[in-house]
């Protein structure tokens, strides 16, 4: 489990701080209501990359960011920050 920290607000959003491995952003912020992504922000790691992925899933069904971004490598790497980044969604999805 890599989700440092996690809370529910009243309205049913779901907020985790996920620390990443293998890449190098170190934390991946996630925010979910209703399945869809209301909130993401990377710490560290290639900031437009990033900061632009970070402003393409938000408005997107948990699912179909996971569909989508689930498996892609950076470079040699077993993973990725959109990769990661779907771990966080996975965990927080499931409550861990």
């Amino acid at each position: 489990m890599n989700i440092v920290q996690q809370e529910t607000a009243a309205d049913g959003s779901v907020k985790s701080l996920y620390k990443t491995q293998g890449v190098c952003s170190q934390f991946i912020e996630v925010g979910i209501k209703d399945g869809v992504i209301n909130h993401c922000h990377f710490y560290g790691g290639c900031a437009g990359n990033t900061a632009g992925i970070a402003q393409l899933v938000v408005g997107m069904k948990a699912e179909d960011v996971i569909n989508r971004l689930e498996g892609t490598r950076c470079g040699a790497k077993n993973t990725s920050c959109p990769d990661q980044l779907c771990c966080a969604i996975r965990q927080t999805l499931n409550g861990e």
